[in-house]
């Protein structure tokens, strides 16, 4: 971390200060809400969890060597030095914003519904190839994410890649205030977040806040397949990648390697050059050329784009693929949408053997979502997956949208029926999809059909 003075940190949360005045001039070497992480130096965020309460370890940091703390209630004297504000979550997003404005380098926002996650890491992995690149860890991209993302920037680097994610209107216009990216990525508008946002309409214009914190020479990097964004027309340069004619980067040739990945050619104006994405899932084409026209835009040769794609590695359960048992298992199990969900589905349909697909509850879908789910069944039916599998409330309607279309499907109504008949409904040399939302906590059908 580039280190500040408290006094910047007062006048970045517009906060009041208790405590010596003369304590203001203290340097601020780390930032963090975790009393266990405190080092001489730092400043404590009080933040108020669903179970911990961050105010009540104040005096605790400051005997071990904090800084000052930074609080939303009247600090006891044994409490101080401290900065009061009236949220510290909000005061967290103001001091990241300031402390982003310090770095004049290239930031790299990437939105969308599906394949953020993805996107950010086959991003970072190119630019990497020539920049030193700050990226996002794992997925920590909302108000409370971004931030800490940002405060771990650091002289060194030379690039952001920031993951933003949002479910709401508004959301993005405070992200983006912090974040201020130069270039905003997006990858596919689909059905995601559909309780608060509407439909996909209405989460173009969510996302679409980014461009209202950005300058006139900034970039917009989209999707030149999404109808949406196809049609979209911010108030700077635009950028397409796809697959389609028109896209100003756009991928040609695709072959579908199964777990060896995929090949293409990318092609930009009238050049062309061949590479190799190292992992399964036919949704990886659009993050490689997203980060391709990310990389090509920033100055890199064809060559550190390729070696970058090349050695792009997936992260945490999105398509990881596992054998054992005599099973090919893809655990996808981070998140599900319509959108991720049928780009997994397609997929799993070119892998060799009986395709087995286990789908459990896509959540915040709104009153389409009994739709949805039927129309996921019906897709997975008319790819010809051998048998589909659907666990959850809102997953009945899979099964019965498969049924309808001639699919052979199976309804589980939880996870533990489920869970006590699975090695009943594979068999060795089967292919096996298991994707749900996160908060099914599928991982542990995963470790069921991976068990020795």
């Amino acid at each position: 971390m580039k280190p500040f003075l408290l006094n910047d940190a007062l006048r970045a949360v517009d906060g009041r200060w208790v405590g010596d005045e003369k304590a203001l001039c203290e340097t601020v070497t780390g930032v963090t809400s975790d009393s266990r992480a405190i080092a001489p130096g730092a400043l404590f965020i009080a933040l108020k969890g669903s179970r911990v309460d961050g105010h009540d370890f104040m005096a605790e940091c400051l005997k071990r060597g904090a800084a000052a703390c930074l609080t939303e209630r009247e600090p006891r004297a044994d409490e101080r030095p401290a900065i009061v504000v009236g949220s510290t979550l909000r005061a967290t997003g103001a001091l990241a914003g300031w402390y982003r404005s310090r770095f004049d380098i290239p930031v790299i926002g990437v939105t969308g519904s599906v394949g953020k996650t993805t996107t950010k890491e086959m991003v970072a992995a190119v630019l990497s190839r020539r920049f030193v690149t700050h990226k996002t860890q794992r997925n920590l991209n909302n108000e409370l994410g971004v931030p800490w993302t940002l405060l771990r920037l650091e002289d060194k680097h030379q690039v952001s890649v920031v993951e933003m994610g949002i479910s709401d209107f508004g959301e993005m216009r405070r992200l983006t205030a912090m974040v201020r990216p130069t270039i905003a990525l997006f990858t596919v508008i689909g059905d995601a977040h559909l309780e608060f946002l509407g439909d996909r309409d209405g989460v173009l214009r969510a996302k679409s806040e980014i461009f209202e914190g950005m300058t006139r020479d900034g970039l917009a990097v989209m999707n030149g397949d999404d109808a949406l964004q196809a049609v979209c027309r911010p108030d700077m340069r635009k950028v397409t990648y796809g697959l389609s004619e028109g896209c100003d980067v756009r991928g040609e040739c695709v072959k579908n390697l199964g777990e060896d990945g995929l090949r293409l050619t990318v092609r930009h104006g009238a050049a062309r050059f061949e590479v190799h994405i190292p992992a399964f899932g036919s949704h990886m084409v659009y993050a490689a050329l997203a980060a391709a026209a990310v990389g090509l835009e920033l100055g890199m040769t064809e060559q550190e784009i390729a070696e970058g794609i090349r050695g792009f590695e997936t992260v945490g359960d999105r398509a990881r693929v596992i054998h054992a048992g005599g099973l090919t298992v893809i655990s996808d199990c981070y998140n599900s949408n319509p959108n991720s969900c049928r780009a997994a589905l397609d997929s799993l349909a070119a892998l060799p053997g009986r395709r087995v697909s286990v789908l459990g509850d896509m959540l915040e879908l709104g009153p389409r979502s009994p739709r949805l789910h039927a129309g996921l069944g019906e897709y997975a039916a008319r790819l010809g997956i051998e048998k589909i599998v659907a666990c959850g409330p809102l997953s009945r309607q899979i099964a019965e949208g498969a049924k309808g279309a001639g699919g052979d499907a199976l309804y589980f109504e939880d996870k533990e029926a489920l869970l006590g008949a699975i090695h009943e409904i594979v068999r060795p040399g089967d292919s096996v999809l298991v994707k749900a939302s996160h908060s099914m906590a599928f991982e542990q059908v995963v470790q069921k059909l991976t068990e020795e």
